[in-house]
């Protein structure tokens, strides 16, 4: 008789548990995974998906009043936020009916229900026990609230603001990262005004610093209020409004207060401390190379490792680890050129180092930089530039990073990350044929270096 109820136990059934588990099943695993929310986790639910689908709503604003310049009479419009809400639930809905059948369809074990440790080998889930040989922590990260007077009681998160009943007339968003810009889009493109706060001096802490200052710019122009070096100090709620008091002194009054100041690892409660599972500082899973904790027989991958938190990172972890466990296969993932995207109004596309980290690394680097207006707002009308970014090493001619702000951002960049992981060179790019006309073609006709920094060598 086997030793174990099961061979592998997920809990949390996110976009890295699940593909874990159906590539361990696959492999010939008995496996149950165990959720207790919603099946696709934080990006099918609260995350990328319907995101991206609310940024496809607010775009239409654009196309509407830039048609005139093709030709097109568009006549008076209103959007329906109900409408657009329930529609999004229902693909949604449609979405988890698909991850339960992707699991089921590979002979997991599904149990809808909270799962905690109770010691290395044993998970319970209600008045059950399960043992497990091998059990995987898959549950992802939540987003927090800041402790000042009234947040907690007034502010929403994106998890929230994905299921307002009402869209507010006007909306303060406080933080920088990836949520907060895209908001900050969303909300705009749909009419609402918008005030976006962050604590340092240009928000996109991490990304190149002309993405930064090109996206601000372009936000700035389609209307959206932006306040760096400020923060909410408070939040009163009057009979018709609610108001953020700034750290600057000012009073904003709002329908809605976002926070997007961050997600924290979701480690809480799991029993992790209790069988010896270390955590960082930040209460994230500390995990080796091969995902296994300071607990050999249990293992973590994806946001609650709070490494690189990114669905298809998730993904490929998961299925890396299911590979090494159950498929004879041992492997890892490779880290280096993950590209990302961030869904804000304009779009970026980013890969590789930025060019403060390759000058740091490299020395001595070439830029390549462009600004241009898009093919479709000569007609259009609409005053938004499209920026890309070539960074190389001299030594190598290696391009090192790729950094673009425009129309099409995260879709041209994902061929260029291809590219760079294949180690092309500038001369490869250089040498490659555009397709004409699109703005992707800069990108393979870029020849006029950047001028060096006043005081480095050139």
């Amino acid at each position: 008789m086997a030793k174990y109820d099961f061979d592998y136990f997920v809990i949390g059934a996110g976009s890295g548990g699940v593909r874990s588990a159906r590539i361990a099943a696959n492999h010939g695993a008995r496996v149950a995974i165990a959720e207790e929310r919603y099946l696709g986790g934080t990006c099918v639910n609260v995350g990328c998906v319907p995101k991206k689908l609310l940024s496809y709503a607010a775009h239409f604003a654009h196309d509407f009043e830039d048609a005139a310049g093709f030709g097109w009479t568009v006549g008076d419009r209103r959007h329906d936020w109900a409408r657009l809400i329930a529609n999004k639930n229902t693909e949604i809905e449609r979405l988890n009916g698909i991850y339960r059948h992707l699991l089921e369809g590979a002979g997991c074990t599904l149990i809808e229900d909270r799962a905690t440790l109770v010691d290395a080998h044993t998970v319970a889930v209600g008045d059950d026990r399960y043992t497990a040989e091998t059990i995987l922590i898959a549950t992802g990260g939540w987003p927090t609230l800041p402790d000042q007077p009234g947040a907690r009681e007034y502010g929403i998160t994106s998890n929230e603001a994905f299921f307002l009943e009402e869209m507010p007339e006007h909306v303060v968003i406080a933080g920088g990262g990836y949520i907060a810009v895209e908001f900050a889009g969303i909300f705009n493109g749909l009419g609402a005004n918008v005030c976006q706060l962050y604590r340092g001096p240009m928000f996109l802490r991490g990304f190149d610093d002309d993405v930064r200052e090109t996206l601000a710019e372009e936000m700035s122009k389609a209307g959206i209020d932006l306040r760096f070096n400020t923060i909410i100090d408070r939040i009163e709620k009057t009979s018709d409004c609610l108001l953020a008091h700034l750290t600057d002194g000012s009073v904003i009054e709002t329908g809605a207060v976002m926070f997007a100041i961050g997600r924290r690892p979701n480690t809480a409660g799991l029993g992790l401390e209790d069988v010896g599972v270390a955590l960082n500082r930040k209460a994230a899973i500390i995990v080796d190379d091969r995902y296994r904790t300071s607990v050999p027989n249990i293992c973590a991958l994806g946001d609650v490792t709070d490494r690189i938190n990114l669905t298809p990172v998730a993904i490929a972890e998961g299925h890396a680890l299911a590979d090494t466990l159950f498929g004879g296969t041992p492997r890892g993932v490779e880290y280096e050129n993950v590209p990302s995207a961030v869904f804000s109004s304009p779009p970026v596309g980013s890969v590789g180092l930025t060019e403060a980290a390759a000058r740091a690394k490299y020395g001595a680097v070439d830029i390549y930089r462009s600004s241009f207006r898009p093919m479709k707002h000569t007609l259009g009308g609409r005053d938004e530039r499209t920026m890309m970014k070539l960074i190389v090493d001299r030594a190598t001619d290696r391009v090192v990073g790729c950094h673009m702000v425009g129309l099409d951002a995260p879709e041209i960049t994902q061929g260029v990350a291809v590219a760079m992981n294949c180690g092309a060179t500038k001369a490869q790019f250089d040498r490659t044929i555009g397709i004409h006309p699109t703005a992707a073609e800069e990108l393979v006709t870029m020849r006029t270096k950047a001028p060096e920094p006043v005081g480095e060598d050139a």
